[in-house]
């Protein structure tokens, strides 16, 4: 093991909750918790996963680290490079492209000067790329930043959130 993978260590936190995560599914299928790892791992190291991180929760669960590497590139609830404080994720799926999305996402790259996958240079924003779906289709058009939905959007509403994250 490099002196790299040494450094690198589960925090208690975070080993209380995959623990807790174990405790739902049957022992030989300790891999059903690899979501719930990664996601812990990545708010620990500051909403980023690296390669070492990847391999320890690899361990931990007794996957094949490949295994983990193709989970953690598969989902994109998962960055695999660093980010700036705040995550906004603008759902551009048909329900939210029917009623502006598209212009929203637009809006936000002006305004922030940065393109889908970006974070501003001060750090503190990243405009994630586009979602998918974030299910909150009767609402839309809508965003989440740091885990939290906004829906309804208009360009005053989304300016007043971005301009409220410090």
């Amino acid at each position: 093991m490099s002196a790299v993978e040494q450094a690198v260590a589960l925090s208690d936190h975070a080993r209380a909750e995959i623990d807790a995560w174990l405790t739902k599914f049957p022992d030989d299928q300790k891999q059903s918790a690899v979501l719930a790892a990664l996601s812990v791992v990545q708010h620990e190291n500051q909403g980023f996963l690296t390669t070492a991180l990847m391999d320890v929760v690899a361990d931990y669960l007794d996957m094949p680290r490949i295994a983990v590497y193709e989970v953690g590139s598969f989902y994109s609830m998962f960055e695999l490079k660093p980010v700036a404080r705040h995550c906004v994720a603008v759902c551009t799926n048909v329900s939210c492209m029917l009623v502006g999305a598209d212009d929203i996402v637009s809006h936000i790259e002006k305004k922030l000067q940065i393109r889908l996958g970006e974070s501003t240079a001060d750090g503190r924003i990243f405009l994630k790329c586009e979602e998918e779906c974030l299910a909150a289709c009767t609402r839309a058009p809508m965003m989440q930043v740091n885990h939290v939905y906004h829906t309804d959007l208009t360009v005053e509403k989304v300016d007043q959130i971005l301009d409220a994250l410090a």
